[in-house]
């Protein structure tokens, strides 16, 4: 059971106290947008709708949806509603695909992100007191900012380690003793490489927890990542185009899915290949976000691409959940008509004792044909035999689980690329090939 001395006055909502707040917000914040921002006043315009018209939560339905292609067309900071003078904070996506997406915060906005943050790190059982080494790179990323202020708002003692150079974070880990560590899941398996290259058995470290985010990733590397640690691994939810990480968590106590703060952000679940809320409730498609406090960069419905559910509260009744995102609509492959996303691919190697948790997903073109490569490390005690095994029972598992005929090549320990911040799962040579024909 939660402590309710623990919970911020927030969390002792009920449903229906949440949900008054929620329209009172919603409405504030249609309002800001429409008055504020040229691009959601041309937007509701032509969609024919007014800040007037939401008079119930559902009337959010009859607004028109943000994009990441809204954010970039206004580049660098055509959606913010406050003159630039208020703003304190500057963030931004990497721009790896096309111009970056820009989000700016007043000292409102970083209050309120710090403070939820803060709230995460409660739920995850973290205390004041506790060290939280921050793993996440700082910088223009929201992740080691977001993090770092929300650590210190909890009245923890925050070690910013950032990414990157992982010998010294181990020693830092080992020398500073921290309790909790806030990083991606898959840079949590390069430093649990590192541990054990160094002789140091990473159960016998310091960390009770860990928080872990920026990237979908799945129960199967839960349990590796806890029986490997002797930690408890909890997921945290964010994207800088609402805010950052903070956005939803996972409950230490629980761990079935992450409480969504609505008192700050409103979900929606709508098809992913359409524009109508999904049918039922509970049922899987596109998590859609608005934001209900945002002063420099209001959000109205916007597609993020991860695909869950939403499904009632548990640790935190008054607050929904979503379940564990494993996968995103622009991650998806589509091989000879079948849909594959990474996750899948992840739980299959999982089950094998000697694959590492460490793949990539390469896709090349035969002839006229897709073609998938699973490129996956070998556990550095297998043997030749088992190497060989694993490989066929890979492709024979993803054949029968899956639906699709995929390469798999088993490689040395150590070979795949490592990740420092969020990983390239998916490598399309595809495009690297016709750009170098081009």
């Amino acid at each position: 059971m939660t402590d309710a001395s623990l919970l911020d006055p927030a969390e002792r909502m009920s449903r229906a106290e949440l949900e008054a707040l929620q329209l009172e917000r919603l409405r504030a914040t249609l309002r800001h947008a429409y008055d504020d921002v040229e691009l959601y006043r041309e937007k509701f315009d032509a969609a024919g709708v007014h800040p007037d018209d939401c008079r119930s939560l559902a009337d959010l339905a009859r607004f028109p949806f943000t994009t990441k292609d809204d954010l970039r067309a206004t580049y660098p900071f055509g959606m913010f509603g406050v003159p630039m003078k208020r703003v304190r904070r500057l963030h931004a996506s990497s721009g790896s695909t096309g111009r970056p997406t820009v989000v700016g915060y007043t000292q409102g906005d970083l209050d309120t992100w710090a403070g939820l943050v803060a709230r995460c790190i409660r739920a995850a059982g973290g205390r004041p007191g506790d060290k939280v080494h921050v793993a996440y790179g700082y910088g223009l990323f929201t992740g080691g900012l977001g993090a770092h202020y929300g650590a210190e708002r909890a009245g923890c003692t925050v070690i910013p380690a950032s990414g990157g150079m992982t010998a010294r974070q181990v020693r830092i880990i080992q020398d500073f003793r921290p309790d909790i560590i806030m990083v991606t899941p898959t840079y949590m398996l390069t430093l649990l490489d590192e541990f054990e290259r160094q002789g140091i058995d990473p159960r016998s470290t310091s960390l009770r927890i860990g928080i872990f985010g920026a990237e979908p990733w799945t129960d199967p590397m839960r349990r590796e990542i806890e029986e490997r640690f002797d930690l408890h691994a909890v997921d945290i939810y964010g994207l800088s185009e609402v805010m950052g990480p903070g956005v939803a968590q996972e409950c230490v106590e629980t761990k079935d899915g992450l409480h969504l703060w609505e008192d700050h952000i409103y979900p929606e679940v709508v098809d992913p290949l359409g524009e109508e809320p999904v049918r039922e409730a509970g049922e899987r498609g596109e998590l859609v976000l608005t934001t209900l406090t945002k002063e420099a960069l209001p959000v109205i419905r916007y597609r993020t691409r991860d695909l869950t559910r939403l499904l009632p509260g548990t640790a935190r009744p008054a607050f929904r959940r979503i379940e564990k995102i494993t996968g995103r609509s622009d991650d998806m492959i589509i091989l000879r008509g079948v849909n594959v996303f990474p996750s899948q691919i992840e739980e299959v190697v999982l089950t094998l004792p000697a694959l590492a948790p460490h793949f990539q997903l390469q896709l090349t073109r035969q002839g006229r044909m897709d073609h998938l490569c699973v490129l996956v490390e070998a556990r550095p005690t297998a043997t030749r035999a088992e190497r060989d095994a694993a490989r066929a029972a890979l492709v024979r598992e993803i054949k029968e689980g899956i639906g699709v005929t995929v390469e798999a090549r088993v490689v040395d320990p150590e070979t795949v690329e490592r990740s420092v911040g969020k990983f390239r799962r998916i490598r399309d040579l595809r495009v690297e090939e016709s750009a170098t024909a081009g």
